[in-house]
């Protein structure tokens, strides 16, 4: 513990000696770190929030809903600090005066880009920090930028719309024209080449209709055919008169016509010789028949006409004629196919040739159709957006007026070069002492030199070197608080322009 107290006795005697040393260092640092820290330019930020609330008044999908617009807000967003907005900052703040050439603009303008930061803290909020030498002036920057945005916004959407709309109308034009080109072209090629075949479309659109209208043709005339044959069946089984009889029928005959007419309904509404009706109405038939011919023969040269055979002969006449009429149409269609297979073979140039004029139409007509739902939809955006509010905007925190300076931190700066000044003189002295080594006590020197140490003769200082001594400390003392008080002036410098920039 003695040899501790030993060496700290030593290193502050060796301190101590070379005292003036360490003074000097001690201003020299002291003054280079606080002339360095003062030419360091301060710089003052401003910081606005700006919330933006959007209302949804067209449904979705017609370019109005919250998103539509928050994209549109993002893109404003963006582009803010453009060179063209930063030119109107430059020219509506006090930086306008230090300004004189397009040059100088052009410098400001790049300063600006780097001094501007814009963050989305959430989705409606966006907060702006502009960073400057001047609080006035960050305070001026941001409040320019605040006015743009806005404006950009209100006005930005309703430029927006009329642009689009004008867009949109010269387009309309311009596929109005094509497509009435394309509908001459295509009357033309109508009139020329498919006049006088049947149907409507291209060939081959108008085959495919053909062939369909004859399969249900062909459909239709097996089933009149069918008919008419069990018509006729019915009808040759049928009599032509039935017997006279107290103006009368047996009940046996007459049952027999009642199943007559039953079969014959039931082959006329289309059921073949095997339906389960068909075949109960024969097996009763049978029956009838046989009860009728117990009642004795009827009929003859002075019978009365059948009204059953009548009916059946009237039916017949109806299914001979839906027949024919099949008939004539399924000969017109098959007329129609030959002329449009003919026509596919002989020229199949104006085939293709049709199909491209009537793609090319559809799709200017798909087109227009498209371009004209769309202007209409921009135009009820526009409509909205000039009667309505959709979108506000609302400065929650207006930029602030900085008070002290963000950056540097000048306080903190001039103390730790106040700090490393002393700690360097002190280091510089005690560097020193190691260079040029003594041995302050006997103690150090028997052993550094291992050898023993008989005594040691103590300063004899007259009463003239300790009045020097005296004063030379006096000065040490007043060096050392003239580096004190230096510190507390610039610090008190420091506080003062503080106060005067705020």
């Amino acid at each position: 513990m003695s040899a501790i107290q030993d060496e700290i006795r030593i290193a502050i005697h060796a301190i101590w000696t070379r005292r003036w040393l360490a003074l000097a260092v001690a201003w020299v640092v002291c003054i280079l770190g606080w002339l360095f820290v003062s030419q360091i330019p301060s710089r003052y930020e401003s910081t606005a929030r700006i919330a933006v609330q959007t209302s949804q008044l067209l449904p979705d999908g017609m370019g109005n809903g919250p998103t539509a617009q928050m994209q549109s807000v993002d893109q404003v967003r963006q582009t803010l600090i453009s060179a063209v907005n930063l030119q109107k900052v430059v020219r509506g703040t006090d930086l306008a005066a230090t300004v004189s050439s397009d040059a100088d603009v052009a410098a400001r303008v790049a300063g600006l880009a780097q001094s501007i930061k814009i963050e989305n803290q959430q989705d409606t909020i966006f907060k702006l920090t502009v960073t400057q030498g001047s609080p006035k002036l960050a305070q001026q920057i941001a409040q320019k930028l605040i006015d743009i945005f806005v404006e950009s916004n209100l006005a930005g959407d309703r430029n927006t719309t009329s642009q689009s709309l004008s867009f949109l109308d010269r387009q309309l034009d311009q596929r109005q024209k094509q497509l009435q080109a394309a509908e001459a072209r295509r009357a033309e090629y109508q009139n020329q080449f498919m006049g006088g075949l049947p149907g409507s479309g291209s060939v081959a659109d108008r085959i495919g209709l053909a062939r369909s209208q004859m399969a249900q043709v062909d459909s239709d005339l097996a089933a009149a055919q069918s008919s008419v044959a069990a018509v006729q069946g019915q009808l040759a089984a049928t009599p032509r008169t039935v017997a006279e009889g107290g103006g009368s029928m047996g009940p046996a005959r007459a049952r027999l016509a009642t199943l007559q007419g039953q079969l014959a309904d039931a082959r006329a509404r289309g059921f073949t010789d095997n339906h389960p009706d068909v075949i109960a109405l024969k097996n009763q038939m049978a029956a009838a028949q046989a009860a009728a011919k117990a009642e004795g023969a009827g009929g003859g040269a002075g019978g009365q006409p059948n009204p059953l055979y009548l009916s059946l002969q009237s039916m017949a006449a109806e299914k001979q004629a839906q027949l024919a009429s099949l008939k004539v149409r399924k000969a017109q269609l098959q007329g129609d196919l030959d002329r449009l297979n003919a026509s596919l073979s002989t020229n199949p140039e104006a085939a293709a040739q049709q199909g491209a004029i009537d793609r090319d139409y559809q799709v200017l007509k798909d087109s227009y159709d498209q371009l004209l739902r769309q202007r209409e939809q921009v135009a009820l955006r526009g409509q909205a957006q000039n009667q309505t509010d959709s979108m506000r905007f609302s400065v929650i925190d207006p930029p602030t007026y900085p008070r002290a300076p963000t950056a540097p931190n000048r306080i903190l700066l001039l103390t730790g070069v106040f700090l490393a000044g002393i700690g360097l003189g002190v280091g510089g002295a005690f560097a020193l002492s190691k260079l040029r080594q003594t041995f302050t006590t006997a103690q150090s020197l028997q052993r550094t030199m291992g050898m023993p140490v008989i005594g040691s003769i103590g300063e004899v200082v007259t009463r003239g070197q300790a009045s020097a001594r005296a004063k030379r400390l006096k000065m040490f003392l007043g060096g050392t608080a003239a580096l004190g008080a230096a510190y507390g002036m610039v610090m008190g410098i420091e506080l003062l322009q503080r106060g005067m920039a705020a």
